[in-house]
C-alpha cells in the first residue's frame, strides 16, 4: 500500500528547492571542520549560519559534525535529510526561508561515542563549539567550578566508555587528540555565561585534574601551550520550533523539513581573537573579533538576558504566553525599560555601546510579535541562568549603595514561580523544599541554593522580596 506522506528534504531533493531558498553552498564539499556540542536550534540558526556565510565568501570546506547530547529528536530529524535544514528569518516584511548546508553529520554522544572520539582526535578539526545551556556545563553553584560529585561527571571519572559530561567529552577527546599528535584547536563556549571562555577552560583541566590517568600531567601542560578557549558572545532570539513553523517551511521549500528552525533578524557574535589554530573567516558573516568580549557579554547577560528572565516570570504570572504578549501591555514596555536602567547602572563604560539605543532595540525585538518567542522555554532552568543575569549586577549595585526595586522585583516573581508553577529546572526539587516551613525564610533559602549567601543575609534586600512576595509578585499596573 502506498502512502501520500511528503517529500523530505534531502540533497536528493535539494534541486526541487526554490533557486532562491538553496544554500549559497555546495553542503558535497564540505568535511567535518568543526565539532559543536548542542546542536539546538540555538546554533542552527546562528554559528551554523555564520559558518555557512563564511564559507561563501571564503571557502575552506568548513562543515559540521553536530553532537546532541540526550534527546535523539534532532538526530532522528536531520540525519534522513543529510544534515540539511531551514532557517526562516522572520523579518517584519514577511518571511524569508533557506536552507543551511553546513552539517555533514549528527551524532548521538552517547550512541556514537567512538565517532565523536575519533573528531576530537582529528587534526582536521580545529574548532569546537558548544551550546549546551548553562546546566549542560555541570558546574557547582557554591564555587563556580565542576560539580566532581554529579552522577554524569562522577560516572565519567569513573571510566564510563562514552563520556556522558561535556566536560568528560572533551578531556576525552583531548587526551586522545594529544596521543594523535597533539594538533592545536580552540574550544568555543557559546552559551550564556560570563567568561565563558575561562569557565569551559577550567570545567575540562579540574576533569582531567580528577582522574586517575597517568598522563595527566603532560596533558595539563599541552592544553596550557595548544589548546584555546575563546570568550564569546552571542545573541539571536530563536524561538521554540512549532508544527506551523515545520507547515510553513515546506509550503517555502516544496519539501517537508523535520528540522526547520526559525529566529529574529538580529543576530551578534563577538569572539575573543585568541584561536589556537585555523577557522572559518566569520569575519565575512559580520561577526567581530575583540580583545576582550566582556563589556559585550555583561550588557547581553544583565539586559537582554536580564530582562527576559523577569518578563517571563511577570508574564506566566500574568497569564502572558510570548514575549510580544507581555510587550503588548500596559505594564510591559515600562518595566523592561526600568529593569535595564537598573540593571545598566552596573555596566562598565564600553566604546561603541550605545546604553539608551541598545535598550530601545531590546524594546523593538522584544515587541515583535511575529517572533512568538514564548515565555514558558525562557523561564525554564532558572536556577542556573539567574546568578549571572541578577545576582551579580544586584552585588555591585548593593556594594555601591544604590536602590535595586525592579532586581527585588525579579527575585520576587522567580521566588513565585518556584512556589506556584511546575518547573522545568534541574534543581526543582531544592527550589520546591525551600519552600517547606514558614514562607518568611523561603526567600533567603533560595538565595542560599543558589551559592548567595551574602544576598540571603542582606536584611534590607530580603525585606523587600518579602514584600513583593506578600502584594502578590504581580507585573506592575
Amino acid at each position: 500500500m502506498t502512502t501520500n506522506s511528503p517529500r523530505r528534504l534531502s540533497l536528493a531533493t535539494l534541486p526541487d528547492v526554490p533557486a532562491e531558498s538553496r544554500p549559497p553552498i555546495d553542503p558535497r564539499a564540505l568535511r567535518p571542520r568543526i565539532v559543536h556540542l548542542g546542536i539546538g536550534a540555538f546554533h542552527r540558526a546562528h554559528q551554523a549560519l555564520a559558518t555557512q556565510a563564511a564559507e561563501a565568501a571564503h571557502g575552506g570546506g568548513w562543515g559540521i559534525a553536530g553532537v546532541t547530547q540526550r534527546s535523539r529528536t534532532v538526530v532522528d530529524a536531520l540525519h534522513p535529510q543529510d544534515g540539511l535544514y531551514s532557517f526562516t528569518e522572520r523579518r517584519p516584511d514577511g518571511p524569508v526561508t533557506r536552507v543551511v548546508g553546513t552539517v555533514t553529520e549528527v551524532l548521538h554522544a552517547a550512541d556514537d561515542g567512538a565517532r565523536l572520539g575519533a573528531l576530537l582526535a582529528s587534526p582536521e578539526v580545529t574548532v569546537v563549539t558548544l551550546t549546551v545551556t548553562e546546566k549542560g556545563y555541570r558546574r557547582d553553584a557554591a564555587t563556580g567550578g565542576l560539580a566532581l560529585a554529579d552522577p554524569l561527571v562522577r560516572g565519567d571519572l569513573e571510566g564510563r566508555p562514552a563520556p556522558a559530561s561535556v566536560a568528560g567529552q572533551l578531556a576525552a577527546g583531548l587526551r586522545a587528540r594529544l596521543r594523535a599528535g597533539g594538533a592545536p584547536v580552540s574550544l568555543v563556549s557559546c552559551d550564556n555565561m560570563a567568561d565563558n571562555g575561562a569557565v569551559l577552560r577550567r570545567l575540562v583541566r579540574e576533569f582531567i585534574a580528577a582522574t586517575a590517568w597517568e598522563d595527566r600531567d603532560r596533558l595539563l601542560d599541552w592544553i596550557t601551550g595548544s589548546v584555546a578557549f575563546p570568550a564569546t558572545v552571542v545573541d539571536r532570539i530563536v524561538p521554540a520550533t512549532t508544527d506551523a513553523d515545520r507547515r510553513a517551511a515546506a509550503r517555502a521549500l516544496t519539501v517537508a523539513d523535520e528540522g526547520a528552525v526559525t529566529g529574529e533578524p538580529f543576530t551578534q557574535w563577538v569572539l575573543q581573537d585568541i584561536f589556537a589554530a585555523d577557522r572559518p573567516r566569520w569575519e565575512e558573516a559580520g561577526v567581530r573579533f575583540v580583545a576582550d568580549v566582556a563589556p559585550y557579554q555583561l550588557a547581553k547577560l544583565r539586559l537582554l538576558n536580564g530582562a527576559h528572565s523577569l518578563i517571563a516570570c511577570l508574564g506566566l504570572a500574568a497569564g502572558c504566553e510570548t514575549v510580544a504578549d507581555v510587550l503588548a501591555t500596559g505594564w510591559g514596555e515600562e518595566t523592561v525599560r526600568a529593569y535595564c536602567a537598573e540593571a545598566g547602572q552596573s555596566l562598565p563604560p564600553t566604546e561603541g555601546l550605545d546604553l539608551p539605543a541598545y535598550i530601545d532595540s531590546l524594546v523593538d525585538r522584544f515587541a515583535n510579535p511575529a517572533m512568538e518567542h514564548r515565555i514558558q522555554q525562557i523561564a525554564m532552568d532558572g536556577s542556573q541562568k539567574i546568578p549571572e543575569r541578577w545576582l551579580a549586577p544586584l552585588r555591585e549595585l548593593r556594594a555601591a549603595g544604590r536602590d535595586t526595586p525592579l532586581l527585588a522585583t525579579a527575585l520576587a516573581a522567580w521566588a513565585r514561580l518556584t512556589r506556584d508553577h511546575p518547573l522545568d529546572d534541574p534543581r526543582a526539587e531544592e527550589l520546591r523544599r525551600a519552600w517547606d516551613g514558614p514562607h518568611s525564610g523561603a526567600p533567603r533559602r533560595l538565595l542560599r541554593l543558589l551559592g548567595a549567601g551574602d544576598l540571603a543575609d542582606d536584611t534590607a534586600l530580603i525585606a523587600s522580596v518579602r514584600a513583593e512576595l506578600d502584594s502578590g509578585a504581580r507585573p506592575p499596573r
